[in-house]
């Protein structure tokens, strides 16, 4: 039920209470709002994402039933040239429009920043310019109640003074150390100046929280790393004192005890800490570097090392969100709160992790830690955190919302645009969202399977017991659900998807039931219906067909039966049994008459037997079960069959034999692992109807095998371009039909997609 704020201390009784012994765990969500500077150049996630430019994004946020938002008012946007030119009006709106919604706003002033061109991590002045803008915030909105000035002063020290990732690009511990010192002081004064203005102001303050393990020999080093993490947090809580472990290594560092002594005199402890875990925060160190690859060593100046991740190393797994909430609450005994759960992976992976994360919390505040909250990160995605956010490359990952979708008005059919603003698309995390917000029981099967860090295919590299150094609060997870989860029937066990499919489905611990022709008959209602029953799949794919385009025009009857006929009983079962089908469609209902890529809305007009049958697959399907998901797609090639045609060209051309290929034939190649795995994602997500999904491309057969020769390194001299017709090709096709999309646009590039192809076969 929204309400409207209308003082701070009912915002804290309503929503962030200090006794929080009765009342339930809530859900709290963020946006990636990362502003950091590479050298000159700023880095904005927010007009990456394009929430600098969709107020409306709020309203689709406050669907979701999330109590509270992490919200960027940050000091680079809104003043990067000085308080006299702040520009407010957009941190007035959403503000504004998020106080009538009634979510409260945990408003952050840097993240992962460094400030205005004029000042940086290691400027003397930072804290104190910091504090003046956040002054000036609680100025214009003396309602907002939580704050955090700077979001992981740590983790911005070591990327910005450590590594070098970030400006000032330090690499060395006096660089780290002052940028820290200066984060924290900066989160002290600034809460100074904002409680000038509302006494009861909150700090929520935030900390990418891992934890380091070794080999023996390096264990002086873990035991460093592991004391550092709490840097900030005990400066912040009037800690470091000349007992504390860490005194010595900030003195070393350069430090003076006059600065140090200063926390001790001006202490900020937080009113709520906020835990950033991933699955990447904890690490571990390996002398034995010849057992890793080579970007992964290092040193510290004493001993050379591989520095990796500690889920593909150590044989028990990770001490994981439990252990680490738990120390967190022993060592201060402070309300707590996950303040990001996010991965990078997978859909029912980002599920799986949203629903361990939540379980912990649970687990724990059922036991009496004072816990709040989860927050549910990255909202609209991200971009570029697979390089750490130092290059503009364009890798997003989706989060709560996919950003790589359109909006457009029923009906309409349009060519795509590059240039058009991307559209957020509610996820299956939305809906897991929601439930949670509203106390609903997840009961999803792809729960039931643990997430991959618990399995044995995340081990790399040779296992390592490190058991004595992951913590008494890890519970074991079982290797395997206590009962077989419902599975994902595959129908189509000869075929180069079907197989795909199951292939892909072991890889992301997705329960299957392959099926031969013989075990489901689609075209026989009976047979289909047993099935179902039977099996009691939680979805249905359908990778079974008629495939043989030129034959299709001698025996059509055939190609009609197995296409069209079958996908119709199979989708008409499904809703009688309530479960989602997914279902394949092909490039060739199309007559190939445009000149731009076609989407989903475009008119069908198949020029074969073939493409007849999959027009009238997808007509019979969606009369059917209207929440079919019907993928229409083209040029299938990957790396786990010998028959797809840049396997078969770059066989003949290695072997010095001719290669014919049509030149006036333009598609839209497929690879199929991408097609499965962008596949697998819509269908979690519980979209349907049409969609278009191809690798970005419009090229010729014979430029394909071209294409894939020259990133093989094999000569093309044998290959031949000739027009179409020349081929003796029984079936006409289009000579242009390439996919595009007015819904979205999921797959990489085709020759991103090449490129993975060449390394799978080796």
């Amino acid at each position: 039920m929204s309400f409207f704020f209308n003082s701070s201390e009912d915002v804290t009784n309503n929503v962030l209470r200090e006794n929080n012994s009765q009342l339930p765990l809530e859900v709290w969500a963020g946006i990636e709002c990362t502003v950091n500077r590479v050298g000159d150049e700023y880095l904005d996630q927010l007009e990456r994402n394009g929430h600098a430019t969709r107020l409306d994004d709020l309203d689709l946020f406050a669907e979701l039933g999330i109590k509270a938002i992490r919200y960027p008012i940050l000091w680079e946007k809104i003043a990067p040239n000085g308080l006299e030119n702040a520009d407010w009006s957009w941190a007035d709106e959403r503000l504004g429009r998020l106080r009538e919604l009634g979510i409260l706003p945990i408003v952050g002033l840097v993240h992962h920043g460094s400030g205005p061109r004029d000042t940086s991590l290691v400027d003397p002045e930072f804290p104190e310019k910091l504090a003046v803008f956040a002054r000036a915030v609680a100025d214009r909105y003396p309602w907002v109640t939580h704050y955090t000035p700077v979001n992981e002063p740590l983790t911005t020290a070591r990327f910005s003074g450590m590594y070098g990732h970030w400006y000032p690009h330090g690499r060395d511990d006096l660089t780290f150390a002052r940028a820290l010192l200066g984060e924290c002081r900066a989160v002290a004064l600034a809460m100074k100046a904002i409680r000038e203005v509302n006494p009861s102001a909150q700090l929520v303050q935030t900390e990418d929280l891992g934890k380091t393990y070794s080999t023996p020999k390096l264990e002086y080093q873990a035991k460093l790393e592991n004391d550092r993490r709490w840097l900030s947090l005990d400066l912040l809580c009037g800690r470091i004192n000349p007992t504390h472990s860490m005194w010595g290594y900030l003195k070393k560092c350069g430090i003076s005890e006059a600065e140090l002594e200063t926390f001790l005199q001006n202490t900020c402890p937080p009113d709520i800490i906020g835990i950033n875990h991933y699955l990447t925060s904890e690490r571990f160190l390996d002398e034995h570097t010849e057992n890793y690859p080579a970007w992964t060593h290092g040193g510290n100046g004493h001993d050379k090392y591989a520095d990796v991740e500690a889920v593909r190393v150590c044989a028990e797994g990770l001490a994981g969100p439990r252990t680490l909430l738990l120390e967190t609450w022993e060592r201060y005994h402070l309300p707590l709160a996950v303040t990001e759960a996010h991965i990078s992976c997978t859909r029912e992976e980002q599920l799986r992790w949203l629903y361990e994360v939540w379980n912990a919390a649970k687990e724990l505040q059922a036991e009496g830690v004072d816990i709040r909250a989860v927050t549910v990160w990255a909202l609209l995605g991200s971009y570029d955190w697979n390089s750490l956010v130092t290059k503009a490359n364009g890798y997003y990952e989706p989060g709560v919302f996919d950003l790589r979708s359109r909006s457009v008005s029923s009906g309409e059919s349009r060519s795509v645009s590059s240039g058009e603003s991307p559209h957020p698309r509610p996820t299956a995390i939305a809906k897991m969202v929601q439930d949670l917000a509203n106390g609903h029981q997840l009961n999803h099967p792809l729960l039931e399977t643990p997430g991959w860090w618990h399995r044995q295919q995340r081990l790399l590299y040779p296992a390592i017991s490190c058991s004595a150094m992951i913590g008494k609060a890890r519970k074991k997870t079982s290797s395997m659900p206590p009962t077989s989860p419902r599975p994902l029937a595959i129908v189509g066990a000869r075929g180069t998807l079907g197989k795909a499919f199951a292939r892909l489905c072991e890889v992301r611990g997705i329960s299957y039931q392959l099926l031969t022709r013989q075990e489901m008959d689609i075209t026989d209602p009976a047979s289909v219906d047993a099935v179902l029953t039977q099996l009691k799949p939680w979805a249905v794919v359908n990778a079974a067909g008629y495939v043989r385009v030129d034959d299709a025009e001698h025996e059509p009857h055939v190609c009609i039966q197995v296409n069209a006929e079958g996908p119709a009983i199979l989708a008409a079962a499904c809703a009688q049994h309530n479960v989602p089908l997914l279902t394949f469609s092909s490039d060739l209902v199309f007559d190939g008459a445009g000149s731009n890529p076609y989407v989903e809305t475009d008119t069908v007009a198949p020029l074969n037997v073939y493409g007849c049958s999959k027009v009238l697959a997808e007509k019979l399907v969606l009369q059917a079960y209207p929440a079919s998901l019907v993928i229409r797609t083209s040029a299938f090639f990957g790396p786990w069959d010998e028959y797809n045609f840049v396997t078969i060209a770059l066989r003949q051309l290695s072997a010095g034999n001719n290669f014919l290929a049509a030149e006036d034939g333009i598609v839209s190649p497929t690879y199929v692992p991408d097609l499965v795995h962008a596949s697998l994602d819509l269908l979690i997500d519980g979209e349907s109807g049409l969609w278009h999904l191809a690798n970005k491309s419009a090229i010729a057969w014979a430029d394909f095998a071209r294409l894939a020769a020259k990133q093989a390194g094999v000569s093309v001299t044998n290959l031949i371009s000739v027009p179409t017709e020349q081929l003796g090709l029984t079936a006409p096709r289009p000579t242009y039909s390439v996919l595009g999309s007015s819904r979205g646009e999921f797959m990489p590039s085709l020759d991103n997609a090449i490129s993975r192809y060449l390394e799978e076969r080796i």
